[in-house]
């Protein structure tokens, strides 16, 4: 293919734009940036063969941020879009769309409480925090959109909520937002173990049903989400 044809480019550094090999690479004349975000037009756009990806790669996960592509190509992809959302047709599939997602959210939501629920798993004596955890972890993680282990598909709902409570507990129960941590590779995934570790051993407390003291940073951080 030809630089003027399908291509994947990264940002660079003072907004320079690199190819595969490396080499800052400059869009063709005429061509303008569409950032991510409107799928519709997005995928109008790619069908006419003629663009350049913009992706960012951050450890194992790929993000697209737009698309170089014809500023003619672009334009006539946003009046086709729009023309077709106008129409009566699209706006009752769209409300017929939002209801379905926004009753399959509530499902979810529901499933994934009850699998955090389980994880926790507290003595008696703890029911009313767990179930106020395990509703503070489910508002925090199960948004759509919100990037967070929940969201993912890849792993059974079981381990998501488990992973969903550690992170939850990382950030609220931890000095991990503060940490100074080494810039060694490998060194944050070995605090972040080390506190899971601390984590689960909290937690095997309010399992036993074991006296908690006063200043429980678990306890303190139930109480303050409230």
């Amino acid at each position: 293919m030809s630089l003027q044809e399908i291509e994947i480019v990264s940002p660079g550094k003072k907004g320079q734009l690199i190819n595969e090999y490396g080499e800052p690479v400059i869009p063709p004349k005429g061509w303008t940036f569409l950032p991510a975000g409107d799928a519709g037009i997005t995928r109008k756009v790619t069908a006419q063969g003629k663009y350049w990806r913009v992706q960012v790669k951050k450890g194992r996960r790929t993000t697209s941020k737009g698309v170089w592509a014809p500023a003619a190509t672009i334009a006539s992809a946003k009046e086709m879009v729009t023309a077709v959302r106008q129409t009566d047709s699209y706006q009752k599939k769209r409300k017929s769309e939002i209801i379905r997602r926004e009753k399959k959210q509530v499902i979810y939501q529901g499933e994934f409480f009850e699998a955090v629920v389980r994880y926790l798993n507290f003595h008696s004596t703890y029911r009313e925090v767990e179930q106020k955890m395990a509703q503070a972890i489910t508002d925090h993680a199960t948004p759509v959109g919100s990037g967070t282990v929940a969201r993912t598909q890849r792993i059974p709902v079981e381990e998501r909520a488990a992973r969903a409570v550690i992170a939850w507990m990382r950030h609220r129960t931890t000095a991990y937002d503060n940490m100074k941590i080494a810039r060694i590779k490998g060194e944050r995934r070995a605090v972040r173990r080390d506190l899971a570790q601390r984590s689960v051993l909290l937690l095997n407390s309010y399992r036993k049903g074991q006296i908690i003291s006063t200043d429980c940073p678990l306890w303190n951080a139930i109480h303050r989400n409230k």
